[in-house]
């Protein structure tokens, strides 16, 4: 017997010790990763990005937040706590694909309940590839409130390659627009009837400065309400050392403007977009939509005894906003003194034949990327229309604008809550005889909260088709983001999809790999991915204002071998009834 016991208490210790080795293993990260471990506190703070006074969101008082520096292979660990008194938090690390971590996602409605005030939640990710990456609220649209910031991801010293295009420094630039009134305000007056668009943005800003025009609320203003002299709205300042080569990291938190971005006198070579390297080609400006990350790289030979103007000018949009400006100022010129140019002017603002030969301009560096496969199991057509649902303006896709549930999709589908969400399929494809260029009575779309059921590891093709909007002669930008993968992108084209003339046009060669992607105006994008990421993700229009009205979609794959979810994770929706089942059980 007592032999019996001893074996017993010998294989229970082997065993323990076979976890504890197990454990480690799994999250214990190489030794040569790091973990970063961040405490950011959520709150209210008056600001005066661009000399007017808003209430904003800061990170740790910090609008925009601050950067995350890290190496491929690094941890990040972030606590949020909210302190905001009114509102909800959730964070998106875009670009990030959260293998493994998907309650990570950040997502409100679909892979967590959003961070109610007072409360703190833990986000724990991998970072798995270099590049230049994002984050941003995605509660709402409390992204133009200023709650973003960029991410770096650099290669680590092991790397037997580094990185192919050679520099001497590596800065930021956070390209963003800027509204004086609140997301609240905004959404509501989406949500009514009569619709009331948002609008323009009030200011553009460089690094989270910009310039109002305080005259415009009149003679008397008050300077505690706007004040052209205050320093935190002074123009931001871009400084080089002569003869230096510089990649800059430029990133678009855009709520609804796509830019064109240069510097007076220089060209950019463009390097790197969405953490994918580039076949480097040269331009003089640069165009970026919302959710886009580049990597551009710029040599500072020109005079050096004088600085030089950096601007933003909207495009595809009639521009209502003046240009933001910033100072690309040469050492040891002072950082403040101001170019003696005029700024230059922007290309035009409906150039869409530029913006497009841009985008097919964006190919994968020979070498550096996987090719896609060369044909898909699937192919899904949505159809980007403007539509009305009971007098209420949406944006739709085949006919179905989409909304979230109050139960975040990724729990119920683990929890396996049918009733959570529509099961009916939405729609792949639409009407055939559909005119894109015409005003279409488009008075008779639904709402779903349905989703595409996809089989794990198959490979999809998504074909963006743009319309008129139910504006006449109107066909918008939208930059489509997904969630947890990237997608190759497979072509652009102009008027409506044609399956047997435009497939053969595909790049299959080196086409770039990206998680934000821009579809034209009266155009089309292809894109192939691979369902290889178990969980559910969100595909969308990162305009805040058209994901609010509806243009979403969700792809769910190998849902099933997620872990379940945490706690802290819960707390909305039918989640309350589990959580309160575990408390009592």
């Amino acid at each position: 017997m007592g032999s019996l016991l001893f074996l017993q208490r010998m294989t229970r210790i082997l065993i323990i010790f076979q976890v504890s080795i197990l454990w480690v293993s799994i999250d214990v990260p190489p030794a040569e990763a790091r973990i970063h471990n961040y405490t950011w506190e959520i709150s209210y703070q008056y600001k005066f990005l661009d000399c007017y006074k808003k209430l904003s969101i800061a990170i740790n008082g910090m609008t925009p937040g601050p950067a995350i520096d890290a190496v491929q292979g690094d941890t990040i660990i972030v606590n949020v706590i909210n302190n905001l008194v009114m509102e909800n938090v959730a964070i998106h690390w875009h670009g990030i694909r959260q293998i493994g971590t998907q309650w990570s996602d950040g997502t409100d409605g679909v892979t967590q309940c959003a961070t109610m005030p007072g409360d703190t939640f833990t986000y724990k990710f991998v970072v798995d590839r270099a590049g230049t990456y994002m984050y941003h609220s995605h509660y709402g649209m409390q992204r133009e409130s200023g709650l973003y910031g960029i991410i770096r991801v650099s290669l680590p010293n092991r790397q037997p390659e580094p990185f192919p295009f050679p520099y001497d420094y590596d800065r930021d630039i956070i390209l963003s627009d800027w509204y004086h009134h609140n997301p609240y305000e905004q959404a509501t007056n989406l949500s009514s009837i009569p619709f009331q668009w948002v609008g323009e943005p009030q200011s553009l800003l460089i690094n989270g400065r910009g310039k109002y025009n305080c005259s415009l609320l009149g003679s008397s203003v008050d300077p505690e309400v706007c004040n052209l002299t205050n320093p935190t709205c002074s123009p931001a300042v871009l400084t080089v050392i002569p003869g230096k080569t510089y990649r800059y990291r430029i990133a678009s938190l855009t709520s609804l403007s796509s830019f064109s971005f240069q510097i007076e006198g220089h060209n950019m070579t463009v390097v790197e977009a969405d953490g994918t390297y580039v076949e480097p080609f040269v331009t003089q400006n640069l165009y970026i939509y919302s959710g886009e990350t580049f990597s551009v790289l710029v040599n500072a030979t020109q005079d050096p005894t004088r600085n030089y103007w950096a601007t933003i000018n909207v495009v595809s949009r009639k521009p209502a906003t003046p240009d933001g400006l910033a100072i690309f100022n040469y050492y040891p010129n002072h950082f403040h003194k101001l170019p003696p140019t005029v700024p230059p002017p922007g290309p035009l603002w409906n150039d869409t034949d530029s913006r497009i030969n841009q985008s097919l301009a964006i190919k994968a560096l020979q070498g550096h990327v996987e090719s896609p496969p060369k044909t898909s199991d699937r192919v899904i057509v949505l159809l980007n229309t403007q539509n009305t649902i009971d007098g209420k303006y949406r944006w739709s896709l085949n006919n179905v604008s989409h909304s979230l549930p109050t139960t975040p999709y990724l729990i119920a589908l683990k929890e396996n809550m049918s009733d959570v969400f529509d099961q009916t399929p939405p729609p792949e494809n639409y009407n055939p005889d559909y005119d894109i260029f015409n005003v279409a009575n488009n008075t008779n779309a639904t709402s779903s909260t349905s989703i595409y059921r996809l089989i794990f590891n198959s490979t999809v093709d998504i074909i963006l088709q743009n319309a008129n909007t139910m504006t006449k002669n109107n066909s918008e930008t939208h930059p489509w983001h997904l969630h947890g993968h990237d997608f190759w992108v497979l072509g652009y084209g102009t008027g409506k999809f044609n399956n047997e003339t435009d497939v053969g046009k595909y790049n299959l060669d080196n086409p770039i790999m990206k998680n934000t992607v821009p579809l034209h105006p009266y155009g089309w994008t292809a894109l192939r991915f691979r369902a290889d990421n178990p969980g559910i993700w969100l595909f969308h229009c990162h305009i805040e204002s058209h994901f609010f009205m509806g243009m979403l979609a969700l792809f769910e794959s190998g849902s099933v071998m997620v872990s379940d979810p945490p706690q802290a994770n819960m707390g909305c929706g039918e989640s309350k009834r589990l959580i309160n089942n575990t408390i009592l059980a």
